[in-house]
């Protein structure tokens, strides 16, 4: 038999004072109500002795707050990258004094309907919907029923909810400054999307097309086009592998901006394969600060995916939701950008002569 829950009349009973008077003083109002010390601590002393712990769901109906956040994602809580996402979003939501109730879809509508639903029930105070890759998404019906962000995603149809997203176009921006500050101007391919700015893997992918957009803005600025690219249906290392090899069997490249880390590790072997040697015969840069990019040799310069600040950001712009006259959510959310910072490595050196 479970032991029966000490309740804020047991508390005021062993004080001596009434149970609103112990009310009072439990929710720091004592003094401002010029309740005696005496009495204060005699209320402190109880509820300490009894461990007496308020009931959260009925702080929840006096104060309108459940002082909890629904995390809703489709596949981040069980990617090792992504979670940090998570671990972001708990430590900002601890911060404020508030749980997070942590759902994933595994991409099933249903399953992400009724993880709505019972978020909804259990009246959280707002929920985050993240994608584990930066995409555009379908927002479900229902989800504005309280405050809402997008987090790593983009909504299909206009939406009043704000996104927060990394900075993929600066991203793209920064892997080729990080090219042409070492000298590179000729020979510099691309790996997973381009040369176009149409030419992007189909499936939504937003990274896809805002790197291209830095890239592309960043070379022509500096009077510089790319010579070539080979796009990926999937940005995975044998993908990476094929379309390298693909493009050594026709050119010598410079320099490749892969379009992640794990076609760059398929483009190392490739590379391999035709007796170059990275950086001394051909430059590489990737994107996302995967663990592989600091396991390969030579380590790899990368722009890294800041999922850790995401998960704060996300919190930070939820919070501006919570409480906010909702009368005025017509218009489109705005789009937060999180800094994407490069981690220069060993990958990247001046063009042989």
């Amino acid at each position: 038999m479970s032991p029966r829950r000490v309740t804020l009349a047991d508390v005021a009973r062993t004080a001596g004072v009434s149970p609103t008077t112990a009310s009072l003083v439990l929710s720091g109002r004592g003094r401002e109500l010029r309740i005696s010390q005496d009495v204060e601590q005699r209320v402190l002393k109880a509820a300490a002795e009894l461990q007496y712990r308020p009931n959260i769901v009925s702080v929840g109906l006096r104060t309108g707050t459940t002082r909890t956040i629904g995390f809703i994602s489709d596949t981040v809580a069980t990617s090792r990258l992504a979670g940090d996402m998570i671990k972001g979003a708990l430590e900002a939501a601890r911060e404020r004094g508030f749980m997070l109730f942590i759902g994933e879809t595994e991409g099933d509508a249903e399953l992400e309907r009724l993880l709505l639903q019972a978020m909804h029930d259990r009246q959280v105070d707002g929920i985050i919907l993240a994608a584990m890759f930066t995409r555009t998404i379908r927002v479900p019906k229902g989800v504005t029923v309280t405050p809402a962000v997008l987090l790593n995603a983009l909504p299909k149809q206009p939406s009043p909810l704000p996104s927060v997203i990394p900075d993929e176009v600066e991203a793209g921006r920064a892997a080729a400054r990080a090219l042409l500050d070492a000298g590179h101007r000729e020979g510099i391919y691309l790996i997973g999307a381009g040369p176009g700015r149409r030419n992007v893997p189909a499936g939504g992918s937003v990274a896809a097309v805002e790197r291209l957009v830095g890239i592309r803005e960043v070379l022509a600025d500096a009077g510089v086009k790319p010579a070539g690219g080979r796009v990926c249906r999937d940005w995975q290392p044998e993908h990476g592998l094929a379309a390298t090899r693909e493009l050594l069997k026709k050119e010598r490249p410079r320099a490749l901006i892969c379009f992640n880390d794990r076609l760059a590790l398929g483009a190392y072997q490739a590379l391999d394969d035709f007796g170059l040697k990275v950086p001394a015969d051909v430059s590489v840069v990737a994107f996302d600060d995967h663990p592989i990019a600091s396991w390969m040799r030579p380590r790899l310069t990368t722009v890294a995916l800041p999922h850790y600040e995401l998960g704060r950001k996300a919190v930070d712009v939820l919070f501006t939701q919570i409480g906010r006259d909702r009368e005025d959510d017509g218009g489109e959310g705005e789009v937060h950008r999180v800094p994407m910072p490069i981690r220069l490595r060993e990958s990247i050196a001046p063009p042989a002569a």
